[in-house]
């Protein structure tokens, strides 16, 4: 009996490290969930149990809690090409709070109030004059990594990819039937750019003399976007150096 009552004195202590190790294996989990959204940016439950090896079921009960917890959104995946029968699939992606967490938008009141005190007390041009002066340092830093990549601009998008995830911007670069396209999954400034989109002016213009042709942001997290997206042509021009290049969003 005392040989009974022991081990049943000690079935709760069993259980509870057994539960604080699955507690533990969860959040490491989701830590790589995470990790792999603010990555790649909207992302099927499929192609994240994919990556890192989960079942369908085990996937899906994570962004249930993820979903519970306020540290993603679901909405349905955009389909431009003619589909099949049935719902389109959902994508998962972080919500601004989870960006916070990964060390995102600090100091965003600060800075916000201090462009609305720039834009009060010089106008619009000292706003740009501010951005532009804030990525001169970026620029000049990628600019030095680039310098191996040669003239072609996709290979030097490649490059420049590189040297923003270095940077911060878990960027990546691919090519398209129209050309490449350059893809930052991470924006420190985006709920300021949100209110001054001066910051995404001046990073896009920083983006063509980089590569060395006209680009097109497409899409940016700033204005609710999953990625900043900048689309680089197949056959491009020269810009010349200095030229401001708007950005256009293509998603309305």
């Amino acid at each position: 009996m005392k040989n009974a009552a022991a081990l049943s004195g000690q079935r709760p202590a069993a259980a509870a490290v057994a539960g604080a190790s699955a507690s533990a294996a969860d959040v490491s989990t989701r830590e790589r969930v995470t990790q792999l959204l603010l990555a790649r940016g909207a992302t099927t439950a499929v192609q994240l149990g994919d990556a890192l090896g989960l079942s369908p079921a085990a996937i899906r009960r994570h962004l249930d809690a993820m979903l519970v917890d306020g540290d993603v959104v679901a909405r349905e995946q955009a389909v431009r090409a003619h589909r099949g029968r049935g719902r389109p699939a959902k994508v998962f992606l972080l919500t601004d709070a989870a960006r916070v967490r990964c060390g995102t938008h600090h100091y965003d009141n600060m800075a916000t109030a201090a462009l609305r005190w720039i834009a009060r007390t010089g106008g619009a041009e000292a706003v740009e004059a501010f951005a532009a002066e804030q990525v001169a340092a970026l620029e000049r830093r990628c600019r030095a990594a680039l310098e191996d990549a040669g003239e072609d601009p996709l290979a030097r998008a490649e490059a420049l990819a590189g040297a923003l995830t270095a940077e911060g911007y878990a960027a990546n670069a691919s090519t398209i039937a129209s050309g490449g396209q350059l893809c930052q999954h991470h924006c420190p400034v985006a709920h300021v750019a949100a209110e001054f989109p001066q910051l995404c002016e001046a990073e896009t213009s920083v983006i063509s003399r980089l590569v060395g042709t006209h680009v097109q942001r497409l899409a940016t997290i700033a204005h609710g976007d999953g990625v900043c997206t900048t689309h680089i042509p197949g056959q491009p021009g020269r810009v010349p150096s200095g030229k401001t290049v708007s950005t256009v969003r293509t998603d309305r």
